[in-house]
């Protein structure tokens, strides 16, 4: 499992909604759109690459809790397995926000094997999203001018 946590002057509620709004994913996230629903049930698509060259990544909502926490199922060809987002309030006012994922990798051994040496990677990558998550947060300015 990879799991990365930091901390936040903006409020809990406010880094949710940024988390959950899928399509401005893009805007911390890299190389990452995604689109779908709220709620416990809901689809939602993350296409993960450069262009063309890249993969679907099909999730479900399995647990809701508005404001403080999303767990998603990753049911895709690619990606398997859960992933969550939870933001904690703060005495300060601000949150600690924790982007986890434990993933079943594709092609048994060998994907496992794959796994255990991109963890590094991967826990760098997250790191950097919710760095530019929080950021966003912080700065409180819509996407564009009249948004």
């Amino acid at each position: 499992m990879d799991q990365v946590r930091i901390t936040s002057t903006a409020a809990a509620q406010e880094v949710f909604d940024l988390i959950v709004d899928w399509p401005r994913q893009q805007e911390w996230m890299p190389f990452t759109r995604v689109s779908g629903e709220h709620g416990l049930g809901a689809a939602v698509e993350g296409w993960s690459g450069i262009g063309p060259v890249g993969f679907l990544d099909t999730m479900v909502i399995t647990e809701w809790t508005p404001g403080r926490r999303v767990v998603t199922r990753h049911t895709g060809r690619v990606v398997r397995g859960d992933g969550w987002f939870e933001t904690e309030p703060l005495p300060s006012g601000g949150c600690a926000v924790t982007w986890a994922e434990d993933l079943q990798a594709p092609l048994g051994t060998v994907g496992r094997f794959g796994l255990t040496l991109l963890g590094p990677a991967n826990r760098v990558f997250m790191k950097i999203a919710l760095r530019r998550l929080v950021r966003l947060a912080e700065d409180r300015t819509p996407p564009f001018p009249g948004g």
